[in-house]
């Protein structure tokens, strides 16, 4: 099995050279990561200037960085090494969880993954007072992709690890609504400047990503590309009138 691996926190996150070396004992892997942090950079894709991808040395490993986004990462890495067979994002610093999942680097490396036919896991923890303990994960983390690796059916799969988990979940993503409160503040010099807070509103639901990393549990949340509400197409089909063309 051939295993790309990207994130958006960089190239040198001890999260990802702690997914590397889990995913080595399933197959051959590669590493193509941004050159810097590209946390929050959700599905961006670079086109109005060149890429470049260049050999970086991280320990044992067939490493790449890039001055582009993990989505950029994934398709790059995607066109240079042939017959990836999944492309595995992280293990964040930080979690992933519900509405974060729109503007997530981490998930962007995962759903680009999806986009170009491939298999895409996202793998993310909180952010404590202290670095996350990435050692004490690896039984956790060599447990999920003995879980979800075997499964080629599952095309996007979002992980989401508590600090000190307790067993492993399967869950749906929270759709909570977010407090995205702007605000202002001044630099040294006296300048305005400002930061978006993203708060959730309200207690996560029972069965949800939120949730289950509340309880301890690591969360694992098939995904998919297609946005269609489903609900709210069929009742807007019910209520139109019949197809008519522009003459009409």
């Amino acid at each position: 099995m051939r295993i790309l691996i990207a994130n958006d926190d960089g190239i040198y996150s001890p999260g990802l050279a702690t997914l590397a070396k889990v995913a080595g004992q399933f197959g051959e892997v590669r590493i193509v990561a941004p050159d810097v942090e590209q946390s929050s950079m959700g599905h961006a894709i670079t086109h109005s200037r060149p890429l470049s991808l260049r050999r970086t040395k991280l320990e044992e490993f067939d490493a790449w960085r890039v001055n582009g986004t993990p989505a950029d990462c994934v398709a790059l890495g995607a066109s240079q090494w042939e017959n990836v067979d999944v492309v595995l994002s992280g293990i964040n610093l930080g979690a992933n969880l519900g509405n974060s999942t729109w503007h997530s680097g981490t998930l962007a490396a995962a759903k680009q993954a999806a986009l170009l036919g491939l298999r895409g896991v996202a793998l993310s923890t909180p952010v404590t007072e202290d670095q996350p303990d990435f050692k004490a994960l690896v039984p956790w983390v060599t447990r999920v992709l003995e879980l979800v690796l075997p499964q080629k059916e599952l095309s996007l799969v979002n992980v989401n690890f508590p600090p000190e988990p307790r067993a492993i979940r399967w869950t749906r993503q929270s759709v909570r609504h977010y407090d995205g409160q702007v605000v202002p503040g001044q630099d040294p010099r006296g300048r305005t400047h400002y930061w978006i807070t993203v708060v959730p509103l309200g207690p996560p639901e029972e069965g949800t990503d939120r949730w289950a990393v509340e309880q301890g549990w690591v969360s694992l949340t098939p995904l998919r590309l297609d946005l269609t509400d489903e609900k709210a197409l069929a009742h807007a089909v019910s209520k139109a009138p019949p197809d008519r063309t522009a003459d009409d």
